[in-house]
Formats: structure tokens, sequence, C-alpha cells
């Protein structure tokens, strides 16, 4: 078969573009070189709908050894007593977990997209304010912090079957309890989505949602730091509370509720070369290097907050608990989608990202976010920071000097050329 030379030369472009530029956008991150090798491997070619030991195909027998190593390893992790790692996604983890709990119509309450929420936690653009009524939680206007107040009051007025924590553009550490505590009040479920700081909660750096959350949902990339892909967790299984019962008349678990929500709910047969790939990730996770590296996630986190404060930058909450942090640039004349282009030429790779209260719209708005676990793989420590933000305000204070930005970005190109990406590949 002739080698299809157009996409790989397209795939080595993007080699060349990830290692000569400075990765900030507070969602990727960069595998292992063995994690993306299994993703590559001949367990694609295996369909094995069903779970290990239950399956609908034949020929599962090594599938089904993969799939429970990774879910052996993820309870591991977290000490847990059960995770279901088919979801291919954190969104179809979101869906699955939402069609096990709830009835469409029902409310739930999320934090607000604009305010750093996701779009599985209520927008009205997506399946979770489609199918579900959905109702929203804020962040305070003085400190840019969960306004707890806020939603205690918003879910004693709209009594919520699920309420949902969690974020994509928050960098402070949650109250979990206090949110279980008026769950228990109104009678709903809590969700919380841990996308963004997973691997930080698996070394015991932040809050840990397990005791007080009924579900835990999260993506395997971003700080875990494995393939694209979500899970689904549970501190403590337990009996459903809708009665539903087995063919044998026992009550269902909650488990059992979930697992059928994936499969065959909302998903059909399972990626199991991800799969694969996820179990070699959460074996990196139960490392002592990877405790290392979620240390140093934060350590770089704060010194690049401190960089952008001493420069006159406004961040969101006034700095970080994680790995990301959201600036508010309108002090700094400029638009979150200015920035993200002018950024680009540079080679620094951000998002434009809508600011608490943001009076632009969401195409263009008033900030910008950044986070640090993909440089952070890459090697760098906190006086790498410096560098960092001084590249940033170079360029963003000089948006409209081509021959600046063209300067910055082989500045970029020299600094990045001593965190060599993946030099096994040549």
């Amino acid at each position: 078969m002739q080698r299809d030379t157009l996409v790989f030369d397209l795939i080595r472009k993007e080699l060349e573009r990830q290692r000569r530029g400075i990765e900030l956008i507070a969602s990727e991150n960069f595998t292992s070189l063995q994690v993306m090798q299994a993703m590559g491997n001949v367990m694609t070619n295996k369909y094995a709908e069903g779970y290990p030991g239950r399956r609908y195909y034949g020929g599962c027998e090594i599938v089904d050894q993969t799939e429970q190593l990774a879910i052996d390893r993820l309870k591991q992790i977290f000490n847990i007593e059960y995770a279901n790692v088919q979801p291919h996604s954190g969104a179809q983890a979101n869906a699955s977990l939402m069609l096990a709990i709830l009835q469409p119509g029902d409310a739930i309450l999320g934090l607000d997209l604009s305010m750093g929420g996701h779009l599985t936690h209520g927008s009205p653009v997506n399946f979770s304010g489609k199918l579900y009524q959905p109702h929203s939680y804020g962040v305070t206007r003085e400190e840019g912090i969960i306004d707890y107040t806020m939603l205690e009051a918003k879910a004693r007025e709209v009594k919520p079957k699920l309420i949902i924590c969690g974020a994509s553009a928050y960098s402070r550490d949650i109250d979990y309890k206090r949110i279980r505590a008026v769950a228990d009040e109104v009678g709903a479920f809590v969700l919380a989505d841990i996308a963004h700081p997973a691997g930080l909660i698996a070394k015991g750096l932040l809050s840990s949602p397990f005791d007080h959350c009924h579900f835990v949902t999260s993506t395997t990339h971003k700080t875990l730091r494995g393939p694209r892909g979500g899970v689904i967790m549970m501190g403590k299984d337990f009996e459903n509370p809708f009665g539903l019962k087995d063919p044998k008349g026992n009550i269902r678990m909650m488990s059992s509720l979930i697992d059928l929500a994936v499969f065959p709910g909302t998903q059909g047969g399972p990626l199991e070369h991800v799969i694969a790939a996820k179990a070699i990730a959460f074996g990196e996770i139960l490392t002592d290097e990877f405790t290392a590296y979620a240390k140093q996630v934060q350590s770089n986190a704060q010194a690049m907050a401190k960089a952008f404060v001493n420069r006159g930058y406004q961040i969101i909450s006034g700095g970080t608990d994680n790995h990301l942090m959201l600036i508010d640039l309108r002090n700094k004349n400029i638009s979150g989608k200015k920035a993200e282009q002018v950024l680009g030429i540079a080679d620094i790779t951000a998002n434009k990202n809508m600011v608490p209260y943001d009076d632009k719209s969401a195409f263009v708005t008033s900030g910008i976010r950044f986070g640090v676990a993909a440089v952070t793989t890459r090697g760098m420590k906190e006086e790498h920071m410096e560098f960092v933000v001084n590249a940033i305000d170079t360029s963003l204070m000089n948006a409209d000097d081509a021959n600046l930005l063209a300067k910055v970005k082989k500045d970029v190109n020299d600094f990045m050329s001593q965190f060599v990406l993946y030099p096994e590949m040549g």
C-alpha cells in the first residue's frame, strides 16, 4: 500500500509547530512517547462492546485485561471504589452520567460558562442546556471566586436534581463540602467535573471531591497527561435511589446505572487502543516522577501569576491554586481575540476567554487564559516563567509592530530549542 505522504507530512509539520512554540493552552499537554505509541496499536482493530468479562463480541480476552488494568490503576490513583474508563471525552462522560441520573427537563445547576464554567454544565447551546432545565451560579464581582452564597440561594430556589461543580477557566480550589451541604438540603446529587485540576488532585495538592461529591468526571489529558478521553468515577458505590432492579429483583447499584448509560446509553464500542494508552498514563501517574511533575506545575503557575501581576496584569481572583490563570486584559487596552492572534504570530499559543461580567462577546472577549501543564512537561521551572511572561507582555504591548513580533518569535524559538520535545522522533 502506498504511503500517504500528504498526511504524514502534515503530522511532521504539527510536530515542528509544537516543538518551536510555547504551548499555554490550559487544556493541552504533551503525553509521553509510550502513551502516543499505545494509541497507534492493533487494539484499534478490536470491537469490544460491553465491559471486561461481559462483552457482546468474541476475542476480547486480551482487551479485557487492558481495560481492567486501566480501571484498577485509576481506582488506585484516587483510592476509589468505581471507575468507568470508556467515555471518549469529558463531554461524553458528563452526558453519560446525566443520562444515568436525570430525566429530560430535570433542573441542573452549574457554573455559568461566562464565569469560567463548561459547555456541558448547562450551556443553552449544549445537550446539557437543551435536554435539561439549566440554571447557573457565578463568581463574585469583587474577588472573582465562586459565589457560594449565590449557589446556595439558587439551589434553594430551583431545587435542582444535580449540582455541578468544576470549571474550564477557574484558578482556585473548590469547597466541595459546602456544595454537598446545600445539595443534601435540597435533595440534589453533586457532580464534580475535575477535568482541569485532576492531576493535582491525584497527588493531594488540591481538595479531593471524592469525600463530598456523589460523582466525579474528568478528561484524561490536561493535567493527567494522558490521551484524549474521559472517565467517570465514584468514591463509594451506592444503591440507586430510583428503586431500579436487575432481572433477579436486586436493587441496582449506581455503578450499574452508569455503566449502562455509557454503553449502550451514549456510546457503542469502546476505543480499546485509547484505553490502553489511558492505562499507561495512569501507571505514570502512580510514580514519584509524576508527583514531582504535579508540584512543579503548581509552582510554575504561581510563578507565572506573580510575573503577570508585577507587570500590572489583572488575574481573575488575584492568583491561582492550580495550573491555570484567567487574565482580564481591559486595563491593557487589547481584546482577548487580538491578544490570541498577536501571540500566535510570536509562536505563543493561548486562547481568548470571556472574563466574569465581560462586556465583549464570546467571539471577541476581554480575557485570555494561560496554563502551564504543557510547558512544565517540556521541562520548564519557575525561573523560566519570567522569560515566558516577558515575551507575552512584549508582544501584547507592541501588537502592531511586525518587526518586534518577528524578533520575539525568534527569541521564543531559540528559547524552546533547549526543551526538546520527543527527541526520539528525530
